[in-house]
């Protein structure tokens, strides 16, 4: 790979994890999934070709939220829910740089809930790395948008009777261009997805499961652990058809538009198998993935849905240029004295 410049502009030699880590004491609690997806971004921003003084990270308030904090990159700790919109200015204003959003449930949708929406559908280039761990753990443990029906917390402690927000479900949606989920305990397939969101031109949602072991521990256990994890799961590969089991020999088969577990050499082969294009213009089979588990299927991890649609900060500066080229630059002083004006003595 070729040399970066370092934050002088000089040539330097090639970056590595420690020139990504800060020297701020990390302060998550033993044990947080956080420090799983941590040490991943510190690992794959110095192969991403990009000059160290181009990345900014911006986060919201949360745990997940501190994460500028660690990263010796330029960054934006802001209030609560707004990251999205603070980050979608930042690309506007310089769309060099390439632009990180670090939210958690509560923060991107709770108080962030619109802004998620919106920015997904406006599709600034800008990646959005989601840590789910269905609780509000920086404020001790009150039940988030996405814990699931009857969840028993200190706000909530007679269950909640709230559905869940579905992050995936909610960003496809939205229409969004990349969606995609991983988990803190698959380090390597974090690590791809990450890559995948940013190379990705337009927004990227990558939703990653992440354990909170002080107020939600185990939550994803089904997911993560060993024994079980294989026949629970089922990894997304474009062009490939869907199988999964410990043994490889469960599928997905669709029975009208309804996903379907069978088991193959039980009448079905893997030609038999619903294939997943990651690349279809309509959402419609990324939703119907994303819903397998309704159906009692495995909850699929992956790259669910990526296609290419124009930039909001291509467009908005298209926009201006093709406007100033009509009707030449404007006076902001003249704009305020047009029409009717008032004196005030």
């Amino acid at each position: 790979m070729a040399n970066k410049n370092n934050g002088n502009g000089s040539a330097s030699t090639q970056l590595t994890k420690a020139d990504f880590t800060s020297d701020n004491e990390v302060r998550w609690c033993p044990g947080c999934g956080d420090y799983a997806i941590l040490s991943q971004v510190q690992k794959i921003l110095p192969t991403l070709g990009v000059p160290k003084e181009n990345f900014v990270f911006i986060s919201g308030i949360g745990c997940s939220s501190r994460f500028p904090y660690y990263l010796d990159t330029y960054g934006f700790h802001s209030i609560h829910g707004r990251a999205l919109p603070i980050a979608t200015g930042v690309k506007v204003a310089n769309p060099d740089l390439s632009v990180w959003v670090i939210t958690g449930d509560g923060d991107a949708l709770s108080i962030g809930g619109n802004h998620f929406i919106h920015a997904l559908r406006r599709n600034p280039d800008i990646n959005i790395l989601l840590f789910n761990n269905r609780i509000y753990g920086l404020t001790k443990g009150q039940y988030s948008p996405t814990s699931e029906l009857g969840k028993v917390t200190k706000s909530s402690p007679y269950g909640s009777i709230e559905q869940p927000i579905r992050p995936v479900n909610l960003a496809l949606a939205a229409e969004a261009t990349f969606v995609a989920r991983s988990v803190d305990r698959w380090p390597h397939h974090l690590t791809d997805m990450i890559r995948k969101a940013y190379e990705h031109k337009g927004t990227s949602l990558v939703e990653i499961y992440q354990n909170c072991n002080i107020f939600n521990d185990g939550i994803f256990s089904d997911y993560t652990e060993k024994d079980v994890k294989d026949d629970n799961t089922i990894v997304l590969e474009d062009g490939k058809p869907l199988i999964f089991g410990k043994e490889r020999d469960k599928g997905i088969i669709l029975d009208g538009v309804t996903p379907k577990v069978v088991e193959l050499n039980d009448g079905y082969t893997e030609s038999d198998l619903l294939v997943h294009h990651e690349n279809e213009e309509s959402p419609v089979m990324a939703h119907i993935l994303a819903n397998i588990e309704f159906y009692g299927g495995p909850v699929p991890f992956g790259v669910f849905r990526s296609v290419d649609k124009p930039r909001y900060e291509e467009m908005l500066i298209d926009q201006m240029n093709d406007t100033i080229e009509k009707n030449g630059k404007g006076d902001i002083q003249n704009l305020l004295n047009s029409g009717y004006t008032w004196d005030v003595n």
